[in-house]
């Protein structure tokens, strides 16, 4: 192509979730611990689940599919595919040679990309390899589609509250409506320990909670000062936390966003100056000597950057979490089920203009902070509206799904425990319960290969 594009960024948004989910709080009394464990301690209100029905190749499939209809693509109008994903069902096949079952039914063959895996920053890894392609000498004129989607499940006992489900799948081009910032990405990536699944012949990851939450805010640190002393060289003006109008996150459950959000407040406090200090932050004078490095699980400065925060959470950061808090944990599409939320909190006149911060953890551990503006342009704010009016389309699903007993829950995980990874097998889950339009496994024969229908 000739001159270099413009406005690169994300065009439309769709996204699944399944039509099952248990409420944390009957989870609370199945499990016969204190009452606000799962509700205030995780922050989590329901948690969607698929059954043996369901695996990373239908939940994607639904999404992509959704995303192609709802926009009216012309499937030859796209020139590259990337996938997400930390649900590996096949040591060689990806997911997105299965996606291509909805493009080459009409000859769309030509068609980049491949599916990306670090636990939960494999979405974010494809949605950059699509915006480096748009902005590259390869690209051909056409728009790329980045879908990001996983099962989070866990074997009983504290950690299976924190699973989720879900998919989700952009369209990336140029003259978005949500313009990815340039030069200003800041990634912190190092080998750790804290949460992975070496074991193939389960579902179940290992996990070492305390060392996921130190990794997770370490990351977290060290992205956020490297973005902001990146992006003080395009802006001087910028003041980290104050300058951004949202501040999103991945989610591996609520409460460990607003504490996020009290850490970069944190971190502010610690790149201010002394005067600053007693202007910004009132009454935190005696956290003066601490150090980052030091203060992951101190609870005093947790308290008081949590209530120092308070106000900037509710303002910048939650309304991110209604998929989240809702759905559960959906991995790689967690940040981008953030996205979606935070945007059909607002009109489209509210978030013309608007920057947001978005931070991406990968367990292992990869993560990146990045920036997206709403454009200003007259015809991006009608893409915008457009966008949006679909979000509140797909997210209006959230009513309609089916509330399952805890009980009946535990019987369907034993099922897809017992039965991963067996073959020949045919799935003993209900299909009536699905959505409409929902991909289903139909069988696993002999060889392993799978086979799907959708629900009409």
């Amino acid at each position: 192509m000739g001159n270099k594009v413009e406005n690169v960024g994300i065009l439309a948004i769709d996204l699944y979730f399944p039509s099952q989910y248990v409420d944390q709080t009957d989870l609370e009394e199945y499990d016969e611990v204190a009452a606000g464990k799962y509700t205030i301690g995780l922050g989590q209100s329901n948690m969607g689940f698929c059954s043996d029905r369901e695996d990373i190749n239908s939940l994607c499939m639904t999404a992509l599919h959704r995303l192609l209809k709802r926009n009216n693509i012309d499937l030859h109008d796209i020139g590259r595919l990337e996938v997400g994903t930390e649900t590996i069902i096949d040591k060689s096949k990806s997911v997105k040679s299965f996606l291509m079952t909805l493009f080459a039914k009409e000859g769309a063959t030509d068609i980049e990309g491949i599916d990306t895996t670090n636990a939960c920053y494999g979405g974010t890894a494809a949605l950059f390899n699509a915006i480096n392609w748009v902005e590259s000498s390869s690209w051909d004129g056409r728009k790329a589609i980045v879908v990001a989607g996983d099962i989070a499940v866990y074997g009983k006992g504290p950690a299976r509250p924190t699973g989720g489900a879900g998919a989700v799948a952009m369209l990336i081009g140029p003259d978005a409506p949500l313009v990815f910032d340039c030069g200003v990405r800041a990634s912190y990536m190092t080998h750790a320990y804290d949460f992975y699944k070496p074991d193939l012949s389960s579902e179940f990851p290992y996990v070492d909670g305390k060392l996921s939450i130190q990794c997770y805010l370490s990351a977290l640190d060290n992205c956020y000062n490297l973005f902001c002393k990146k992006m003080r060289k395009v802006d001087p003006e910028f003041k980290g936390l104050l300058s951004l109008d949202g501040m999103l996150f991945h989610t591996p459950y609520c409460k460990l966003v607003q504490k996020s959000l009290a850490r970069v407040s944190f971190n502010d406090f610690l790149n201010a100056s002394l005067e600053d200090r007693e202007k910004q932050f009132p009454g935190l004078s005696q956290f003066d000597n601490h150090s980052r490095e030091e203060t992951y699980f101190d609870r005093e400065v947790e308290k008081a950057f949590m209530t120092y925060s308070k106000d900037l959470f509710e303002e910048k950061t939650k309304p991110s979490l209604h998929i989240a808090r809702n759905v559960g944990n959906m991995y790689t599409a967690s940040l981008y089920g953030g996205l979606a939320s935070y945007l059909i909190s607002k009109s489209p006149d509210q978030l013309i203009g608007k920057k947001f911060g978005l931070f991406s953890y990968g367990s292992g551990l990869a993560s990146t902070m990045y920036s997206i503006n709403i454009c200003k342009d007259m015809s991006a704010g009608s893409k915008l509206a457009k966008l949006i009016n679909s979000l509140h389309d797909s997210l209006s699903m959230l009513d309609k799904r089916i509330c399952v007993p805890p009980t009946e829950f535990s019987e369907i995980m034993d099922v897809r425990t017992k039965n991963y990874h067996t073959a020949p097998y045919e799935p003993s889950g209900p299909i009536d319960v699905l959505f409409p339009g929902t991909y289903y496994l139909v069988k696993i024969d002999d060889q392993r290969r799978r086979t799907y229908n959708r629900k009409d």
